[in-house]
């Protein structure tokens, strides 16, 4: 418990000395220091040089913070969007050393998929040479609603090949690695409150306008996925009871206008030929009138959903990821103007909409970050294991 202690404030600061971590841990500052000499001979961590001049208080000898060695473990992390599978390695600390996109045709091919993923899993272990029991685990972020007692989807009508299937446990028998899963929004979320725009916060929403339109939201610094992991499925909210049937069975949902092929979709109706979500985007970019207005109508359902969001959650942030985020003032202005007309007042002028910082990694620094969350507790059982006898790097833990 001492080591697991440690390894924690270690995770969550970065980098400390050995009278700080007495103090983060509330252990001896002996205890504190033969953990310290344990998790140094394990090659957990390491001593770097204090350019600062300070001192250790108790011994007036140079203070020599301590920090988690960035490649003593791995996460391994799997993006599967309806459009794309995302496959990454991120270290100790949270950045990525390897990250592959490959195009997809997701929704209707689940074990093309899944093999898909397992090969480019595979195929970044090979490449940067870590061994799988050096890996802590694999983080799986999908464009479904998730289960979270089992890990099963709700992807009737969203992804309909997917029923049935639950995806956490398919790649874990394809590539013998521990798995958790989250909805992509709820992994966009955990990324951007750990590595981007919501660093630091405890309340925020995090938006994704994308294929679909989805919302991961953090209250009082926890996520909140409700009963059953359902929560944040903000682009089902109806908005329009004569509106399009939705791909969820319900009519006049938020995707139905807002999501950016929904917008493209308007364009085509009133210009008479395909228009793409690239074309809208670029279309936008240069100010066409008819692109903007769309544009903004959609913008204002966004921002009129989110309104209602502010008033019952009261968050700091809301950061829009997806492929509208770039767009900048053109989305931004009139969400903004819609959550001041419609919140409470004194909540609409505490929260900030932000752009991501992260862009398309988003999801799968989240994924990745749901297995580092773990780290501290699985490098300390791994220890202990090596104590016993048993394999050090035995995977702790099926999530």
């Amino acid at each position: 418990m001492g080591r697991l202690r440690v390894l924690e404030a270690l995770h969550h600061v970065g980098h400390t000395s050995r009278s700080q971590l007495t103090r983060l841990t509330g252990l001896s500052r002996a205890t504190v220091s033969s953990i310290a000499g344990d998790l140094l001979a394990a090659g957990l961590i390491r001593e770097e040089p204090d350019t600062s001049g300070s001192r250790d208080r108790p011994t007036g000898r140079p203070a020599q913070p301590l920090t988690l060695i960035s490649s003593a473990a791995y996460a391994v992390a799997a993006d599967i969007g309806h459009q794309h599978v995302r496959v990454a390695v991120c270290d100790l600390h949270g950045h990525p050393i390897w990250d592959t996109a490959v195009a997809n045709d997701t929704d209707r091919t689940p074990r093309e998929t899944l093999d898909r993923a397992a090969d480019l899993i595979h195929q970044a272990l090979r490449e940067k040479d870590i061994p799988t029991g050096d890996v802590l685990g694999l983080g799986v972020d999908i464009a479904a609603p998730v289960r979270t007692a089992d890990g099963s989807l709700e992807a009737r009508g969203i992804m309909p090949g997917w029923v049935g299937l639950r995806p956490g446990r398919e790649l874990e028998q394809r590539t013998g690695l521990t798995a958790w899963i989250a909805n992509n929004a709820d992994a966009g979320a955990l990324a951007e409150r750990l590595y981007g725009a919501g660093r630091g916060t405890a309340d925020m929403i995090y938006i994704r306008l994308s294929t679909g339109v989805g919302a991961g939201i953090v209250s009082g610094g926890r996520p909140l996925t409700g009963a059953g992991g359902l929560a944040g499925e903000f682009g089902h909210i109806a908005v329009d009871p004569r509106g399009r049937i939705c791909r969820c069975g319900n009519r006049g949902c938020l995707e139905t206008v807002a999501a950016p092929a929904a917008v493209a979709r308007l364009l085509e109706d009133s210009r008479g030929h395909r228009v793409t979500v690239p074309d809208l985007l670029r279309l936008i970019d240069e100010g066409d009138r008819g692109a903007v207005r769309a544009l903004e109508d959609a913008a204002e359902h966004v921002g009129r959903i989110l309104a209602d969001l502010v008033t019952l959650l009261n968050p700091e942030f809301i950061v829009v990821g997806g492929e509208f985020a770039a767009i900048g003032p053109k989305l931004f202005g009139p969400m903004e103007r819609a959550i001041r007309r419609y919140a409470l007042a004194p909540a609409a002028e505490d929260v900030t909409v932000l752009p991501g910082e992260l862009g398309d990694q988003a999801e799968v620094r989240g994924a990745a970050g749901m297995v580092l969350a773990h780290a501290p507790r699985i490098l300390a059982d791994r220890l202990a294991s090596a104590e016993r006898g048993g394999d050090p790097h035995d995977p702790v833990g099926a999530a």
